[in-house]
């Protein structure tokens, strides 16, 4: 089957984001034995004409478009993001009578509100590297699609129940060449590379649960290299490791790291940074395996909303984490969540004054928290009465205490424009 694959996201916060889950994809179409396409919208100038003659000229039998953004997730001005992807939507269907699939983190939050929406056929729930190319096969063969991992079908729901793959190497690899179609300048770009999938933490607020599941799932550190390996011969040298919580476990990031060291590759990487977990011997390995910059996420510095937020470490934990990484020349950048529950203006104010004490390099402050289903935030909102039980929350809802709702932005933006160098 001719299979054209579409990364819909034109949406850029901080670096480019290429599409990493479509590329594993892609390749795992491709060794099921089908002709692939991959097309991302994130380069095009004119993606609405370029959808259309990409359709036109390669005739695909089936479409696949990858949903990575619902929202801007933020709370002034919020920005809802699938109107374009609807429009990428109706140009295939103009150009083609093939069946639409809908993938990618986004979708998987809200698969059926998100199907309706954007009026696709189908869409696949979850990883899809070995739930699309079964349903191509099933397609081919004009078999029944009952039973098939993860499936939603517009009209019908769920066809079958979500699969996690148990074992990442079992996985494809992304692909050089196809990484090197999003990202023409090497020099300037983050590729990312996930080495595994998943995350227990729990936070309040958080959705990865939803769409990668709770159990962390691992890709063995050969294959991880091997993937990093096959991209600098590509003339990729800077790397984004996409894990949520890259120094969990530790026994996993520290064997990467000295890997990293003992392969020589001479890249540079950022990653995602659990303050909770402060190994100094760690962070001087990834300091000398290339490691640049971390997102330190500790999203307040008051132990009691620290604590409402579920997570499992303290001011004094995030303290010792920023110093080290400072020490050993790794760049932080902090990230705050302000207004969820229990947040005061004194709550606010130790925060702000504790963010200051860091020094930390740069800073991301959200006002306002983007709600999402299945988590404990959204349980506390229906409790409160600023939801009713039925809200989807398809469309973007958000937390913020209402005795803040005035105060709290105003603050922020003043103590913003005192730090306009470090504060974005």
């Amino acid at each position: 089957m001719r299979v054209l694959l579409i990364s819909a996201n034109t949406e850029q916060i901080n670096i480019l984001p290429l599409p990493l889950g479509l590329n594993c994809v892609a390749m795992a179409v491709r060794n099921a034995g089908h002709e692939v396409r991959l097309l991302d919208l994130m380069v095009e100038r004119d993606y609405h004409s370029s959808v259309r003659e990409v359709v036109l000229e390669f005739s695909p039998d089936i479409v696949g478009i990858s949903v990575r953004n619902i929202d801007d997730q933020e709370i002034e001005g919020t920005r809802f993001l699938l109107d374009p992807v609807k429009r990428v939507v109706r140009e295939c269907r103009d150009a083609t009578e093939a069946p639409i699939v809908l993938g990618g983190a986004g979708y998987s939050i809200f698969p059926e509100a998100a199907l309706e929406y954007l009026e696709a056929d189908m869409g696949i729930q979850g990883e899809g590297e070995a739930a699309f190319p079964l349903l191509l096969d099933r397609i081919e063969r004009k078999e029944s699609l009952a039973g098939t991992p993860g499936l939603h079908v517009r009209g019908l729901g769920l066809m079958g129940p979500r699969m996690f793959a148990d074992n990442l190497d079992a996985l494809p690899l992304p692909d050089a060449a196809l990484s090197a179609l999003s990202a023409p300048d090497h020099k300037e770009c983050w590729m990312p590379m996930q080495s595994r999938r998943g995350c227990p933490m729990d936070c309040s607020y958080c959705s990865t649960a939803t769409i990668e599941g709770r159990a962390v799932r691992r890709r063995s550190p050969e294959s991880f290299l091997r993937g990093i390996a096959a991209h600098v011969e590509a003339g990729f040298r800077h790397f984004y490791f996409v894990d949520n919580t890259f120094n969990l476990p530790r026994a996993d990031a520290r064997e990467i790291c000295t890997r990293l060291i003992e392969s020589r590759l001479g890249i540079s990487w950022r990653c995602i940074f659990y303050p909770g977990s402060v190994d100094p011997e760690l962070i001087r390995l990834m300091a000398g395996a290339g490691c640049t910059e971390v997102s330190l996420g500790f999203e307040s510095g008051c132990e009691s909303i620290l604590k409402r937020l579920n997570k499992k470490f303290g001011p004094d934990d995030v303290r010792r984490s920023s110093d080290l990484l400072r020490d050993a020349g790794i760049r932080r950048m902090g990230f705050l969540l302000l207004g969820g529950p229990g947040e005061t203006r004194e709550t606010v104010e130790k925060s702000l004054s504790f963010v200051d004490s860091l020094n930390l390099d740069s800073l991301k402050i959200t006002v306002g928290i983007r709600i999402y289903p299945h988590t404990s935030l959204a349980r506390d909102a229906v409790r409160e009465g600023l939801l009713l039980p039925g809200d989807n929350l398809f469309r973007p809802r958000f937390y913020l205490v209402p005795e803040l709702r005035e105060w709290l932005p105003n603050t922020v933006k003043c103590w913003m424009a005192d730090r306009s160098n470090r504060v974005s």
